[in-house]
């Protein structure tokens, strides 16, 4: 039976990251460079004010209460998740499920969105927490990688009353989601992909469309992969900086907020800094920074990560918004199976629950649609 659970951080806590956002020591930076050797130091000053004395924990706080939110222990790990029924005469169970650097909170947005009803039909939406993630448990020995979590989201469902359900995942999300086509494609309505995981083993006859894309993505992980990198390979040496110093960790993560998204330069394009301070806020106060990067080592030992499901009749939709390195068509066929539905949306980028929620949930109601 699953837990409800509210969200309540101590005031010591609230008043310990004001004083350390406070006392935050920050390093000189070059002058004309903008975002060119990382996060701006300009925004960064900003945000770590802003932070510190304008955002309202509790305000949020409160946000985040009003979704229904449960607890429930899984094969010995603590799942948190967010758990709102739909308003429809027929209600379709759907899971959502992130990646780095987000946490539940990008998903939120689309809550509304899927559970009201359109001619009768709404969804009953799910979005835990994985496993190292904001107020799920932290994994204490080697092995939770991807393909392990989805074992679990198929138990959690199923303790939820739902034996068969849609999913919708992006970045490592997505990850999770293949391992439940994968393993569980009985279970699954129908698999809704924020772009296609580049990482596939390569053909020896690529089409032209797919060799542009690997040399867009070969570039791409030379500039921009070498946080994965040392996410991948050494993350506790990472951690133990961004566990102890709130703007390290804003440092850390808002880059990839400017960079990823559709910002075209400026970070407030795309995103509100009570988000951005909600997402952040979540890792300081569950510590979890440590416990979520460490899912890139477990992803890169991941045997069943890259492995090609058996043929199934699990339909697939594609969503690609144009600032996340989307993927040709052709790579898209060629690596899952049975694509029934593909988006190319004139805006957004990687999170787009975020970013373009209107359109990512329109796109998934589309997808049912045509499923149904």
């Amino acid at each position: 039976m699953a837990t409800p659970f509210t969200i309540a951080v101590p005031e010591a806590d609230v008043a310990d990251l004001k004083a350390r956002l406070t006392a935050t020591r920050f390093p000189k930076t070059l002058e004309g460079v903008g975002w060119d050797y990382g996060t701006e130091g300009a925004f960064l000053r900003r945000f770590v004010d802003y932070w510190a004395n304008q955002y309202d924990w509790r305000a949020a706080e409160a946000q985040l209460n009003g979704f229904a939110q449960f607890t429930e222990v899984v094969d010995g790990e603590t799942i948190h998740f967010v758990h709102v029924r739909g308003e429809g005469q027929t209600n379709v169970p759907i899971l959502l499920t992130n990646g780095w650097p987000s946490n539940f909170v990008e998903l939120l947005p689309l809550v509304p969105l899927l559970t009201r009803a359109v001619d009768g039909v709404a969804f009953d939406v799910v979005i835990p927490s994985l496993p190292g993630y904001g107020f799920s448990s932290q994994p204490t020995r080697p092995g939770m990688h991807l393909s392990a979590v989805a074992p679990l989201w198929a138990k959690l469902m199923t303790r939820l009353g739902y034996e068969r359900f849609m999913i919708s995942g992006s970045d490592m999300g997505a990850g999770i989601e293949m391992g439940l086509v994968r393993d569980f494609p009985e279970r699954v309505i129908g698999a809704h992909y924020v772009g296609v995981y580049y990482g596939f083993p390569r053909p020896d006859d690529p089409t032209p469309e797919e060799e542009a894309y690997f040399k867009i993505v070969d570039q791409w992980g030379f500039t921009e992969g070498a946080y994965a990198m040392i996410q991948g390979t050494k993350p506790a040496t990472l951690a133990v900086g961004l566990n102890d110093s709130p703007a390290g960790l804003a440092s850390w993560i808002l880059e990839k907020y400017w960079k990823w998204g559709d910002t075209g330069g400026d970070i407030l394009h795309a995103f509100e800094l009570e988000d951005l301070a909600t997402i952040l806020s979540v890792y300081w106060f569950t510590q979890t920074i440590g416990s979520s990067v460490r899912l890139y080592k477990e992803a890169f030992a991941d045997p069943d990560l890259i492995r090609k499901p058996s043929r199934h009749a699990v339909p697939h939709a594609v969503l690609l918004p144009p600032n996340d390195n989307p993927a040709p068509r052709a790579w898209g066929e060629r690596n899952l199976w049975n694509i029934v539905r593909w988006t190319e949306p004139r805006e957004g980028g990687h999170f787009p629950a975020l970013e373009i929620p209107e359109a990512m949930a329109h796109d998934i109601r589309a997808f049912h649609g045509q499923i149904s």
